[in-house]
């Protein structure tokens, strides 16, 4: 079996979904450090506020790089695949 195309889009979901997970537990490990970070200097609202921040922007932003990173990539895949031929896979 030889795949010679991947949809980009297809791939590009679910990947960018995969990256949104990983963002919102590393945006909750931020989160986390700053709360603890910011009872040790004295202004715990300030740590609050990055960490919301962290638990709401690192999703966004890891989702929309994946999405767009795996489309470019699977898009160049199906290029390349035309050029050199597919990926052989042993399915059995």
């Amino acid at each position: 079996m030889v795949i010679n195309r991947i949809g980009p889009v297809s791939a590009a979901k679910i990947s960018g979904t995969l990256y949104a997970v990983i963002g919102l537990v590393l945006g909750a490990l931020v989160s986390v450090a700053a709360m603890f970070g910011g009872m040790g200097s004295g202004s715990g609202a300030m740590g609050a506020v990055f960490g919301i921040g962290a638990v709401i922007l690192l999703p966004l932003l890891y989702g929309c790089l994946g999405f767009v990173a795996t489309l470019i990539a699977a898009w160049l895949y199906n290029v390349l695949a035309n050029m050199v031929g597919g990926v052989e896979l042993d399915v059995t």
